[in-house]
């Protein structure tokens, strides 16, 4: 079967092939709504299909951007995922998502993979290591930017939730409803873990500020998958907390897993606050108060970024960008004195 070019589109539709590749390019600024009507009609009826190859070599671009996450099962990760793919497919840009499950030997490969596929720009939700790696793609350039994380020492567009302003709402909360033995609940922590150690010390920070007791007991960090038997220690003990606050969506599935086994009420025994907005609060019993990060919004500027960066040919330096969080007020918190 003979294969159908740009020609046969060209001729069928009675135009240019230059005019049916500026309509494959979705230049359409001198094209009457009639032409690209014919244009169209006449790829459809031809079954004619571009050689992406030849056109990524000929405009020097794959039109694609490649999308490295830490955690393919976090909530943030899959909304902002979601953002992301909109807005590039907007463009005409494809993306390809690699999951380095926050291993930074896999996250390296990951960005020399994508490198060699000439992707045009990189978002990443980095581990938090790898310095050398984007040192040297900051140095070269090459349109990249993060999101949730940034790396320390590598200074680059980042797109964040602003977790201090997140942990104060949390603090401020629950003490406006009377709670004062407010833990916080954690993931391991680690130094070039941005968000877990800005939530810590937004949260130390909001607990001083109102008097309340800050200690190590009101640190509660293990792996979500151990956090059920770290909290059954605490609340054996006399002062046990009447309030935790998980900083993010898998460290709410060990708290919950930690009442529903441990028979705790909620929230009169302990209430309970976490950042993301999970999709089951609202059906959960009791419906789970939650800080909701603007995932599509904060998705949408990362693609921004990159496609800014690619076409700036000055750069106008990095910028982080921090997004405010929302309180979705339920009843996983008691209103009122605790």
């Amino acid at each position: 079967m003979k294969k159908v070019t740009m020609a046969d589109v060209a001729k069928l539709a009675n135009v240019s092939k230059s005019t049916v590749s500026q309509y494959l390019n979705k230049r359409y600024e001198y094209m009457s709504e009639e032409t690209r009507k014919r244009i169209a009609e006449a790829i459809e009826e031809l079954g004619y299909q571009p050689n992406i190859i030849a056109r990524s070599l000929k405009q020097k671009t794959t039109a694609t951007i490649g999308v490295i996450v830490f955690n393919m099962l976090h909530m943030l990760t899959t909304q902002v995922l979601h953002a992301i793919e909109e807005e590039c497919q907007k463009r005409g840009f494809q993306v390809i998502v690699c999951n380095s499950g926050d291993d930074p030997d896999k996250e390296k490969t990951y960005v020399e993979t994508l490198l060699a596929k000439q992707v045009d720009g990189l978002i990443v939700f980095p581990t938090g290591k790898n310095e050398d790696v984007y040192r040297r793609l900051v140095e070269e350039r090459f349109p990249l930017v993060f999101v949730d994380r940034m790396v320390p020492g590598v200074e680059v567009d980042s797109v964040l939730l602003d977790n201090f302003a997140a942990a104060e709402m949390a603090v401020d909360y629950f003490a406006s409803n009377g709670y004062r033995r407010i833990a916080i609940v954690t993931p391991p922590l680690v130094p070039y873990n941005v968000p877990r150690m800005e939530r810590l010390e937004g949260f130390r920070a909001a607990m001083e500020k109102r008097g309340f007791e800050v200690g190590d007991q009101n640190v509660i960090a293990a792996e979500p998958a151990a956090l059920p038997r770290e909290l059954k220690k605490r609340f054996v003990e006399p002062e046990r907390p009447n309030a935790l606050f998980a900083i993010n969506d898998l460290t709410l599935m060990g708290v919950l897993r930690f009442v529903k086994d441990a028979g705790v009420r909620v929230p009169d025994e302990v209430a309970i606050i976490n950042i993301d907005d999970v999709p089951f609060a609202d059906i959960y019993t009791p419906a789970l108060t939650t800080i909701a990060q603007p995932t599509f919004a904060m998705g949408k500027k990362a693609a921004e970024r990159v496609f800014e960066q690619m076409k700036a040919k000055k750069a106008d330096g990095p910028r982080v960008f921090r997004f405010s969080p929302t309180l979705m007020e339920r009843t996983s918190i008691r209103r009122g004195k605790a």
